[in-house]
C-alpha cells in the first residue's frame, strides 16, 4: 500500500516552473551565470533605446498615401515616395498603359517557380510548362503579336530586369559549373587544364570588369553589321562569373563521394556519363545544396552591378526616384524598401534550400 502511493506521489510530481517553460529557457540561455546576466541585460536595455523610435518612425509618425510637401513636415518616416513612384520603381521604363505586360509576365514566372518547387512534379512534363511559359513571357515582354506594341529590350527596367538576370543566370550557370567540376576532375590532361583555366581566371577577376568587357570590349570584336544585345552580353557575364564559383563547390562535392562508390559503378561495368548520371552526382548535389545556394544568392544580389553598364534594374529605378527633385532627401525609406524586397527574395530561395535538404534527406 506505501509503494503504491509513494508511486502516485511521484507521478503527480512537476519539475519546478523556474526549470521549465519560458522562465526555464531564460534561466538556461539568458542568465545562467553572471556575465551572460549582464550581457543580457545590456542587450535588453540597447533594444529599449533602439527598437521604440525605430517602431515610432516606421509606424506611428510616418505617412503612407500623400503628397512629398506633406512628409517634410513630419518627424517620421515618409513611404509615400513607394505608392507614389511605384510603377516606375518596378516597370522602370516600359510605355505607360503596357506595364501589364511585364506583371503578368512576372507573375506567370512566380506560378512556375511555385510549381517547381514540389519534386512531385519534376518530370519530363515539367521542361514543356517551363518552354511554353517562356515563349510566352518572352511575347509579353517584347510585344509584335496579338496588337501588342514592340517594347525594345532597351526598355527592359525594373524588377522584372532583376528576375530576368537572375533567374536566366542561375538556370544556365548551374549546369555549366557542373561540367567545369567534371571536366576539372578529368584524366584528360587538355580538358582539366582549360577547365582550371578558366575557373582560376574567372574567379581570379570581380564580376564588374566582365561585365565591362561585355559591354564595351566584345562588340569590338564582332563583325561589322553584328550587334548582340546588351542585356544578352549581361547575362552572359553574369553566367560565366557565377558558373566559374559553382564548378568549385561541386568539385568539393565531388571529393566527398566516398572512392567505394566509383569502384562499385566500375564493378558493375557503367560507363563514365552512366556513373556520373546515376551515382556520382545525385549524391555529390546533394551535399552541396548549402553553399550552392548561398552562391545563387549572391549571383541574385550581384545583379544590381549592372547599372554600372547602364541596365536599368529596380535598384537604378528607385534612384533615379530619388533624383527626382520632388522627393529628394527620402532615400532612407527608398533603399529600406528595396532592402525588404532583396530580403524576402534571399530567404524564399534559402527556406526553399532548407525544405530540399531535408526531403532528400542531406543529413544522413
Amino acid at each position: 500500500m506505501t509503494t503504491q502511493v509513494t508511486e502516485t506521489a511521484s507521478e503527480d510530481m512537476k519539475p519546478p516552473v523556474r526549470n521549465v517553460g519560458v522562465i526555464g529557457w531564460l534561466r538556461e540561455n539568458l542568465f545562467n551565470n553572471w556575465y551572460n546576466s549582464l550581457l543580457s541585460l545590456l542587450s535588453i536595455y540597447g533594444l529599449w533605446l533602439v527598437v521604440p523610435p525605430m517602431i515610432r518612425w516606421i509606424f506611428v509618425d510616418s505617412l503612407w498615401f500623400s503628397s512629398a510637401e506633406a512628409c517634410r513636415d513630419i518627424e517620421g518616416a515618409c513611404w509615400s515616395i513607394i505608392p507614389a513612384n511605384v510603377s516606375f520603381i518596378f516597370f522602370g521604363f516600359f510605355p505607360d498603359g503596357q506595364q501589364w505586360r511585364p506583371l503578368l509576365a512576372m507573375l506567370l514566372l512566380f506560378v512556375l517557380i511555385f510549381y517547381s518547387k514540389d519534386s512531385k512534379h519534376w518530370k519530363r512534363s515539367l521542361g514543356g510548362y517551363w518552354l511554353i511559359g517562356l515563349i510566352v513571357m518572352g511575347t509579353l515582354m517584347y510585344g509584335g503579336v496579338f496588337g501588342m506594341p514592340v517594347v525594345e529590350t532597351s526598355q527592359w527596367s525594373g524588377f522584372p530586369l532583376t528576375l530576368m538576370l537572375s533567374l536566366f543566370g542561375m538556370v544556365f550557370a548551374y549546369p555549366l559549373g557542373v561540367l567545369l567540376a567534371l571536366g576539372r576532375r578529368s584524366r584528360l590532361a587538355g580538358i582539366k587544364t582549360m577547365c582550371v583555366v578558366y575557373i582560376e581566371l574567372i574567379r581570379g577577376v570581380p564580376l564588374i570588369s566582365l561585365l565591362f568587357m561585355s559591354s564595351v570590349m566584345f562588340p569590338l570584336f564582332l563583325p561589322e553589321g553584328i550587334v548582340i544585345d546588351k542585356v544578352l552580353r549581361a547575362l552572359a557575364a553574369i553566367i560565366l562569373f557565377t558558373a566559374a564559383y559553382i564548378a568549385e563547390v561541386v568539385r568539393g562535392g565531388l571529393q566527398a563521394i566516398p572512392k567505394g562508390q566509383y569502384e562499385a559503378a566500375d564493378s558493375l561495368g557503367l560507363s563514365y556519363g552512366k556513373t556520373m548520371r546515376l551515382i556520382i552526382l545525385p549524391q555529390a548535389l546533394k551535399i552541396v545544396i548549402p553553399p550552392t545556394v548561398g552562391i545563387l544568392i549572391s549571383a541574385f544580389k550581384d545583379t544590381s552591378l549592372v547599372v554600372i553598364i547602364a541596365l536599368y534594374d529596380v535598384l537604378k529605378t528607385t534612384k533615379v526616384t530619388l533624383s527626382n527633385p520632388e522627393w529628394m532627401g527620402f532615400s532612407s525609406e527608398a533603399y529600406l524598401f528595396l532592402a525588404v524586397l532583396y530580403f524576402v527574395c534571399c530567404y524564399a530561395m534559402s527556406s526553399y534550400s532548407r525544405k530540399l535538404e531535408k526531403a532528400l534527406h542531406t543529413g544522413r
